[in-house]
């Protein structure tokens, strides 16, 4: 059963969850189809400064944040295990820290950081950014969303 301070942890995790995936969901829906509608320079200067701003509290808590609790959310499911939620509650929490957290550290933030350092009228590297960064940021999404929902289903069954 989940009670107490668990509930309120696992409840703030697969709300935070769902609205990092959000945040990604709009990324992977109509920013990057935004992004390549306008002309490569154009394109690659606007997702240039939104990767710069993008490094502010206003993603970086949730993200992190979310993170740091999915890490707790797993301990708590190892340490108490519970053949009903925790099974749950560690793929939920697996799901963010995995397929969000890990993803975007180790392929966003490196070609984040690429294309930081291209110049504005390479339109080759642009082309292919768009493609693969959407590509993968289908999958960060759908790993935060599916660590939402296992969590409140962990909430509703325990």
């Amino acid at each position: 059963m989940i009670d107490g301070i668990t509930m309120y942890l696992v409840a703030g995790t697969a709300l935070s969850s769902a609205l990092v995936g959000g945040v990604f969901y709009a990324f992977s829906t109509f920013v990057m189809a935004g992004l390549r509608r306008v002309p490569s320079e154009q394109g690659m200067a606007t997702m240039q400064s939104i990767n710069v701003t993008a490094v502010r509290p206003g993603l970086m808590i949730p993200f992190f944040g979310t993170t740091l609790a999915g890490l707790a959310v797993a301990i708590v499911a190892i340490v108490d295990w519970n053949a009903t939620t925790s099974p749950l509650l560690l793929a939920g929490a697996g799901s963010y820290v995995l397929g969000t957290f890990a993803l975007t550290a180790a392929y966003h933030v490196p070609r984040n950081n690429a294309l930081a350092a291209t110049p504005t009228d390479a339109a080759a590297v642009w082309s292919r950014y768009l493609a693969e960064w959407t590509r993968w940021n289908h999958v960060r999404t759908a790993a935060a969303l599916v660590a939402a929902t296992l969590l409140g289903v962990a909430l509703r069954v325990g």
